[in-house]
């Protein structure tokens, strides 16, 4: 395994995307990986790559060309814009803040690019998987949506078909919305119910635009789901979905805000679960996809509980290295925050939790909130698709 062969996207630059002191999508999150998976070498086993910051042009292959004047004047003249999501609550404006947010996307876009081009076969960028932000305006952290303009540059490049998948606890309605009616794109979002979470989408109906119906899944899992009912759904929607759509390339989001101890979510999920997917979605981009892999964070709130171990599991499985959740959480981190937070965090890099896949074969029972969850995404979309929701 060469350096060269999975680049992640990484400079002490991306931490300048961080809304402020009290503020859950805190800069903390990135530098708390990057140094636990420095200490456990993962980082030897990648190129590092620092990102520049995205042009306005290329942010507006996405994004209204008045929009990113918007966010470029609330972050250099305070012009506040709450039509467009600026200087609210979840998203109050930072100084540099269209800088920071372009490279982000500068990042997750030179990534695809090189996945593209075969300059790598992965790329990581955990700053990434801004999934929320729209065409006209910034919602749930999200400023500018580094994935669409990925997936639309991928396909600029040549690409004819992209497969996007979102693990996170949210729906990915930004991502959704900007393809909602183009086939070349199949959006996959597995994610806690709209009608418990923000951003209240994500419902198993939506399904894509007249032009592309069967391209965008949801899965919308009730609150409270854990290990077994998270895994039972990813299998049963996922990898028959993405094998039928056959992409040319694979872009994922591990936002690991559905984590048990995740303080903004409901659901119940471990980072032995969080682990094994990010392992499925690695083999089956292996199987359908040639290799060509773009990852990204996302949400991921239990800062120092979760975030550091979910996305350094993320980063050893693109470098072919995972990691066994038995390992030891290094003492040189664990002493670092606990001079910074005043607690060591886990010792461990899993949960003590072994995830057990109930494969949707075993039968569907009606009487479980969680399959019926499965069954409505599968007659829903499972049809447009060629597929049969009743087997697999």
């Amino acid at each position: 395994m060469t350096a060269g062969t999975v680049r992640v996207v990484w400079s002490p630059e991306m931490l300048g995307y961080d809304f402020g002191h009290g503020h859950p999508m805190t800069s903390d999150r990135l530098e708390l990986t990057y140094r636990l998976a420095e200490q456990l070498g993962v980082l030897e086993r990648v190129e590092l790559v620092a990102p520049g910051i995205a042009s306005d042009e290329l942010l507006e292959t996405v994004h209204e060309q008045d929009y990113v004047r918007a966010v470029r004047l609330a972050a250099e003249h305070g012009r506040l814009d709450s039509a467009r999501g600026l200087g609210t609550h979840d998203d109050p404006v930072f100084p540099h803040m269209h800088e920071a947010a372009a490279r982000v996307v500068a990042g997750t876009v030179e990534a695809a690019r090189a996945v593209w081009a075969g300059e790598v076969e992965h790329a990581v960028n955990l700053s990434g998987g801004l999934h929320h932000a729209m065409p006209g305006a910034a919602s749930g952290f999200c400023v500018y949506n580094d994935a669409a303009i990925a997936i639309r540059a991928t396909l600029d490049a040549g690409a004819q078909r992209v497969a996007y998948v979102d693990v996170d606890a949210h729906h990915g309605d930004g991502v959704q919305a900007v393809f909602w009616d183009d086939p070349r794109v199949l959006t996959i979002s597995v994610h806690e119910t709209g009608h418990a979470l923000f951003p209240g989408t994500g419902h198993p109906r939506e399904t894509g635009g007249p032009g592309a119906l069967g391209s965008a899944v949801n899965v919308a899992l009730p609150s409270g789901t854990g290990d077994e009912g998270w895994l039972r759904a990813i299998d049963a929607v996922v990898p028959a979905a993405v094998r039928e759509f056959a992409p040319d390339v694979l872009v994922t989001q591990h936002g690991c805000d559905s984590h048990l101890l995740d303080p903004l979510t409901h659901l119940r999920v471990t980072v032995d679960a969080q682990r094994l997917v990010a392992t499925w979605l690695h083999d089956l981009v292996h199987e359908v996809a040639g290799g060509r892999w773009v990852a990204l964070g996302g949400g991921g709130y239990a800062v120092v509980d979760v975030v550091p171990r979910a996305w350094t599991h993320v980063l050893a499985i693109a470098a072919h290295a995972p990691l066994d959740v038995s390992t030891d959480v290094p003492d040189e981190w664990r002493a670092m925050v606990s001079e910074r937070y005043g607690r060591s965090g886990a010792s461990r890099m899993g949960d003590g939790r072994e995830p057990v896949l109930r494969p949707w074969s075993s039968g569907y029972d009606p009487g479980d909130e969680v399959d019926r969850a499965i069954r409505a995404t599968r007659l829903a979309v499972f049809p447009h698709q060629g597929l049969d929701p009743d087997h697999d």
